[in-house]
């Protein structure tokens, strides 16, 4: 299967006619090809991007939700299809395609859809001085959009629908690991009736294809998410040049879980916070804390239910855990469970490469449990971005809070507790852009989102992101 850009409405090779190769992760093998886009590839989508701007920016309102909210209904009426795309892509289970990563794309377009609507600019009367401000909210022109491989469609389309919600025109880069449901979507789009241009999908390298996107002079926002690393070369590349910069970046999450807490409730939604979607989520509750004078039941509890979860086909129906995204992605991972050996961690379970019964070479791994030995030591200080999680006990407030911010990441963090008292003291002071209480990944649209520190750079979702696409300009009449 040969995947193509999408280039002002149409699909096309790339101009250079050079291909990567695209993994099932399921069984290893090579099941297409997507483009390996240059410079010329991306400056044609700015030129589609940029001629396709006057005329889009000026759509009314009502068309712009229109159009994107038909993308969210042709969506769910192909939600088979696109689920077993993202499956097949990514490795995870299709019963989660089909129940978070297909209806979040399909949301994502149909809040911004509406939302768009309801964005208000701000006016301010000079009382005795016969003046008025009002502020215009008007789209930046064209925008550069760069997603990751852990929730392709969920999170390409949490930016582009933003974007051109706003009546900018976009140039976007999927992840060159996971780039099928993005081209899917062009089908979509063109359905939909989206005018050809609004939205280019240039497929490619992060190096290349990602680099030309960011160091296109007019191309003048940048919206990433991705690593910590790759997230610091985009701003050391941009800002000089003065562009707009929304990094949504790598996370280190505290799991923090009191004595006091809904045992049987914690206990179900922290295996899901650990390993949803093999642990490929930047929210996953990666460092569990827990309250010592229950911290031998946890354990038991924990590690015996860890043990019940089934590895298995993304195909079938019963699988909990599915194939990683890549086999460089794998061997990372099983790299620090080396590194948590050698550090005298406790692997409690797990840690093995799995084996699947006619899909051998697939990308399968036990989830994994590691009774760390301090909170300063590898596995609790980097991201590892797999099924793999800590736990550790603690003893009081301070010196879990202390353990739960002495990471450089300030992604979220998820607290057990019924004391009220003790919520708003710990969530005021944990160091992170979202806090869960008694609860793990239960997101409202309309809500900031994004960390602090070496987790990123602003806010996107609810206005924020409709903000982030749009520049403010005051205008004062004196009367």
């Amino acid at each position: 299967m040969n995947i193509k850009n999408y280039i002002n409405g149409e699909f096309i090779k790339p101009t250079s006619n050079e291909w990567i190769d695209n993994y099932n992760p399921s069984n290893g093998e090579v099941y297409g090809q997507i483009p390996n886009s240059s410079k010329a590839d991306v400056e044609n989508a700015y030129i589609a991007a940029k001629a396709a701007f006057p005329s889009w920016s000026q759509t009314t309102l009502e068309e712009r939700s229109r159009i994107l909210i038909k993308i969210s209904e042709l969506l769910e009426a192909n939600l088979e299809r696109f689920a077993e795309a993202e499956s097949k892509d990514n490795g995870k289970p299709i019963s989660l395609a089909k129940t978070v990563d297909i209806p979040r794309a399909a949301s994502n377009f149909r809040f911004f859809g509406n939302a768009i609507t309801q964005f208000a600019s701000e006016s301010h009367e000079s009382a005795g001085e016969n003046a008025i401000n009002y502020t215009l909210r008007q789209p930046i022109g064209v925008v550069g959009c760069i997603s990751p491989w852990n929730l392709p469609l969920y999170l390409f389309t949490w930016k582009i629908a933003p974007a051109i919600a706003s009546g900018n025109c976009v140039v976007a880069k999927p992840s060159e690991v996971t780039p099928l449901t993005a081209y899917l979507l062009g089908e979509i789009c063109d359905e939909a009736g989206l005018p050809k241009g609004v939205l280019n999908i240039v497929h490619g390298l992060g190096t290349t294809t990602g680099q030309a996107i960011v160091e296109h002079p007019d191309i003048k926002a940048i919206s990433f998410t991705g690593g910590t690393a790759t997230g610091a070369h985009i701003a050391k590349v941009a800002a000089p040049m003065f562009k707009k910069l929304s990094l949504e970046l790598g996370g280190k999450n505290p799991n923090i879980i009191f004595a006091d807490c809904d045992y049987d409730d914690m206990l179900n939604t922290t295996i899901r916070s650990s390993f949803a979607n093999q642990g490929q989520i930047c929210l996953c509750g990666s460092r569990i804390f827990v309250d010592s004078s229950i911290y031998e039941k946890f354990k038991a509890d924990f590690v015996e239910k860890i043990k019940q979860l089934k590895v298995g086909h993304p195909s079938d129906s019963d699988t909990n855990i599915g194939a990683l995204v890549s086999k460089p992605h794998l061997e990372k991972v099983k790299t620090y469970i080396e590194v948590a050996k050698e550090e005298n961690g406790k692997i409690l379970c797990g840690g093995n490469k799995v084996t699947v019964k006619n899909y051998e070479n697939g990308y399968y791994l036990e989830p994994t449990v590691i009774e760390a030995p301090s909170d300063e030591c590898r596995v609790n200080q980097e991201e590892i971005f797999g099924p793999v999680v800590t736990i550790m006990p603690f003893d009081n407030e301070d010196e879990v809070l202390q353990m739960a911010n002495k990471v450089k990441y300030g992604l979220s963090a998820t607290l057990w507790t019924n004391d009220l008292k003790r919520t708003m003291r710990m969530s005021n002071q944990l160091q992170a852009g979202i806090v869960w209480v008694n609860t793990w990944m239960m997101r409202d649209l309309r809500t900031p989102f994004g960390g602090v520190k070496a987790s990123g750079v602003g806010r996107e979702g609810g206005f924020e992101a409709l903000r982030f696409f749009t520049e403010p300009k005051n205008i004062c009449i004196k009367y």
